[in-house]
């Protein structure tokens, strides 16, 4: 996945949280890994552990985008998994929260300088979890002791969530594009799975806020069609037909064999919409049949 597209993810989750009221400052950054040659007293902290170099196998973030920060003191800053509050979180995979940063009993004081150049107070952490590996932590704060309740712990937390959606449905995207760069033409078995990635592909595209993944995505959809199948019938003389990409989306659930009840939900689009585009692509293509659709379809180089 590329770092840009991760980074307008994590903006826009931030701006989210902001946007409520109850946290006027948010922070957070996505796991790369460990921080090479992090130290874990980052900021000019005291306590357990201060001026520490991180373990060798010990995972770490880096806070990567701010939002409504008052300083830069916070950007770039290395997270070790254990220290402070992010990394407590990062380590237990559940949200915590204090009321006083520097006076908090409950965390190590690895990152104090930071936090304190920012003038934050109560803060709170809540992880990104994408297929049970925590990828990230959040972070809203107040500047001043308050304790942060459920409003403001839901506000986080449901942000985390668009957020884990929103990763997901990209690294899906990325896999099913590996997949696409060299599909099998040989194999019939191996073939299948191809016009099933073909199949999610064009649903995923659909959900991607990212223009230039949602191309990438397109463009390997085109090339996976345009690759002949072993069985493939010769191409209908003639221009083929042109078939808007919701009618595209539509044909391919039903040649994977999605009833219109489930290619609505795949699709997000209501059961009626999928017949209307049904039926224009049934037209477009001179077909009676869905089958007759598919097949004309392939034979068009619409579909692999």
């Amino acid at each position: 996945m590329d770092a840009r597209g991760e980074a307008v993810e994590v903006r826009a989750a931030l701006l989210r949280m902001r946007r409520s009221g109850l946290l006027p400052v948010a922070f957070g950054g996505l796991v790369g890994g460990p921080a090479p040659g992090a130290v874990a007293g980052a900021g000019s902290g005291s306590g357990a552990g201060a001026g520490q170099p991180a373990g060798p196998g010990a995972r770490a973030f880096r806070i990567t985008e701010l939002s409504g920060a008052a300083t830069e003191e916070l950007r770039g800053l290395g997270i070790v998994s254990g220290t402070g509050l992010g990394g407590k979180t990062l380590a237990m995979g559940r949200p915590f929260a204090v009321t006083d940063y520097r006076s908090s009993r409950a965390i190590s004081h690895e990152y104090d300088g930071a936090v304190a150049a920012e003038g934050l107070r109560s803060v709170l952490a809540v992880p990104v979890v994408v297929h049970r590996r925590v990828r990230g932590v959040l972070y809203g704060a107040l500047r001043q002791p308050y304790a942060l309740g459920d409003r403001a712990l839901d506000v986080a937390l449901d942000a985390a969530r668009e957020l884990e959606q929103s990763l997901a449905v990209r690294d899906e995207a990325h896999r099913l594009l590996s997949f696409a760069q060299a599909p099998p033409t040989a194999d019939p078995k191996a073939w299948e799975e191809v016009r099933e990635a073909h199949t999610e592909l064009r649903a995923l595209a659909v959900r991607i806020p990212d223009a230039r993944l949602r191309q990438e995505l397109l463009s390997a959809c085109a090339r996976l069609a345009s690759a002949a199948a072993p069985e493939a019938a010769p191409a209908r003389p003639g221009p083929p037909a042109q078939l808007t990409p919701r009618e595209l989306d539509v044909l391919c659930s039903i040649a994977s064999g999605a009833t219109n009840t489930a290619a609505a939900a795949r699709l997000r689009l209501r059961p009626e919409t999928v017949k209307s585009y049904l039926r224009s692509a049934m037209r477009k293509l001179g077909a009676h049949t869905r089958l007759e659709a598919v097949v004309a379809a392939r034979r068009a180089g619409l579909l692999p």
